[in-house]
């Protein structure tokens, strides 16, 4: 009891730290997309988009491989295996190397020539694309070659360090674009080169921490050849998975740019934005979670695993939700006072990515649990199929005239199938209750959601279009969503875990005021 208590200790720690650095890059992250967008103008910012999301797609080599390294390295730890941590980050960070070079080679030969020939940029903009492209390449690589570091942090659950390295990206990135006003060569240009700098800066503090730190991380050029063998394994069947998810959305958004044009780009890159800035909150949760799913398996505490997957579904889904919701219901005036120009189909966009986002978070627990197991060829195989589905779906309503956000609807649909085939396979493997999860976390949340909406989108439809209503809606969607969640999502044991823990806090306040 004691061990489960310190252990749901740790996880509300590592995510309070990790909330401290999400709710910073989200006030920067609103704050630099509408700089950046300004700046750059709407075609050169829909070209940053999809050249960077074209090579994006370049990490499918690789990010099979990624996965394999973080839950090699959890379970392990779990496992109290500290001797074999050593051999598995020098394999994998050779590995990552290796592959880096291999991507280098096949993203400056056919990279470049899909670029220049295939994707719809106007010939006069082909050589800031193309420095987008270079620089985008370079800092791909030095992500890729940072995972093995990043994945030790949270396998370890530093999590406060892994939130001030998050933070000082986000603050290097803050300085770039309030420096990109006062360069008179050409933006676009300039803007792909600061940020590479940020991704060499974040690089070298990320191995000097790791290096101070952890012993295992001392880098010597060594392969474990059947421990690659064991990692590539995994990675293999991974393989289709990660890469079916890249394609399914850089290849969307490849395609958009095809069928219409740059500026859709852009719109959808302004999606993408405020996804990433609302999403964080409910994926910050789940890194703070996902090491114990994993060392409660590898220790055989199946019941405490299992508690854990229910509990922070169900959770990350209300927090994603509260988060949610308001700009679902507010999104043309929250893209009006943001941006001063708003892109078309960027409202829709929005709306229906964060609906992605919330079904998607509702598999999060699923897939860590499922990876834990190291059982995932049917599981592969099958939702790699699903997810590869999107790209001919959304080539075909797209070639007959439908509109773009078309794209987004088919990887809502196909993301429901996903969930529903996560549930069915870790019945059969770890004993997870299908009926339970359905009926405590998705019914749960889908019946909040509708019960929070109703009344704040027939207020939106029926006050006028002014910031005092703006303001009305969405402190009425905030408290309703809030009520809804206490009322309808939680348990009455979690009601009064929670009637304590604001008790407790008020008591803190009252004797800190008196004193």
């Amino acid at each position: 009891m004691s061990d489960i208590s310190s252990s749901n200790k740790r996880i509300a720690k590592n995510t309070l730290a990790l909330y401290f650095r999400t709710f910073f890059s989200l006030l920067v992250s609103l704050y630099t997309s509408r700089i950046i967008l300004n700046e750059l103008g709407i075609t050169d910012y829909g070209i940053y988009n999809v050249v960077g999301g074209f090579v994006s797609m370049f990490i499918i080599l690789s990010s099979s491989l990624s996965g394999a390294i973080s839950r090699f390295l959890t379970f392990e730890l779990g496992k109290g295996n500290i001797d074999k941590l050593n051999r598995i980050f020098c394999t994998s960070l050779n590995i990552q190397i290796i592959l880096s070079i291999f991507i280098i080679i096949v993203s400056e030969t056919f990279g470049l020539w899909f670029l220049s020939e295939k994707l719809n940029i106007e010939p006069s903009r082909i050589f800031a694309a193309k420095c987008v492209f270079h620089t985008s390449v370079i800092a791909l690589v030095l992500d890729l070659i940072t995972i093995p570091y990043n994945a030790i942090i949270v396998a370890h659950e530093h999590m406060k360090a892994f939130a001030y390295l998050g933070i000082t990206h986000t603050l290097l990135k803050l300085a770039i674009v309030l420096l990109l006003p006062f360069f008179f060569f050409d933006k676009l240009i300039t803007y792909s080169f600061l940020l590479l700098a940020t991704y060499i800066i974040i690089r070298i503090l990320n191995g000097y921490y790791c290096k101070r730190h952890f012993k295992e991380t001392k880098w010597h050029f060594y392969i474990d050849k059947s421990l690659m063998k064991e990692m590539f394994a995994f990675s293999g069947w991974t393989f289709i998975g990660s890469s079916s998810a890249i394609l399914r959305d850089q290849g969307s958004n490849v395609l958009l740019n095809l069928y219409v044009g740059p500026a859709v780009n852009a719109a959808r890159g302004i999606a993408d934005q405020v996804n990433g800035a609302v999403n964080s909150f409910a994926s910050n949760f789940m890194t703070a979670v996902n090491p114990q799913i994993t060392k409660s398996y590898a220790a055989n505490e199946k019941a405490y695993m299992l508690d854990l997957i229910y509990k922070s579904a169900k959770f990350s889904l209300f927090l994603l939700l509260f988060l949610s919701l308001p700009i679902i219901v507010e999104t043309p005036y929250i893209l009006k006072i943001w941006l001063k120009v708003v892109p078309d189909h960027t409202v829709w966009f929005v709306r229906l990515i964060l609906l992605f986002a919330l079904c998607d978070s509702a598999s999060r627990p699923l897939i860590t649990a499922i990876l834990a197991t190291g059982n995932i060829k049917n599981y592969q195989l099958i939702i790699g199929a699903f997810q590869f589905l999107c790209l001919p779906f959304s080539y075909i309503f797209l070639d007959r005239g439908f509109p773009p956000e078309i794209t987004l609807i088919v990887a809502l649909v196909l993301n429901l199938c996903c969930l529903v085939v996560r549930l069915i396979l870790l019945r059969s493997m770890i004993g997870l209750s299908a009926r339970i999860y359905i009926k405590n976390v998705v019914c749960r949340v889908a019946l909040i959601g509708v019960v929070s909406s109703v009344l704040p989108f027939y207020l939106s439809c029926r006050l006028s279009n002014s910031f005092s209503s703006f303001i009305v809606v969405m402190g009425l969607t905030l408290v309703i969503t809030l009520l809804s969640i206490y009322f309808i999502g939680c348990s009455s044991s979690e009601r009064f875990t929670i009637k304590h823990a604001l008790l407790n806090l008020y008591k803190k306040l009252i004797s800190s005021v008196i004193c």
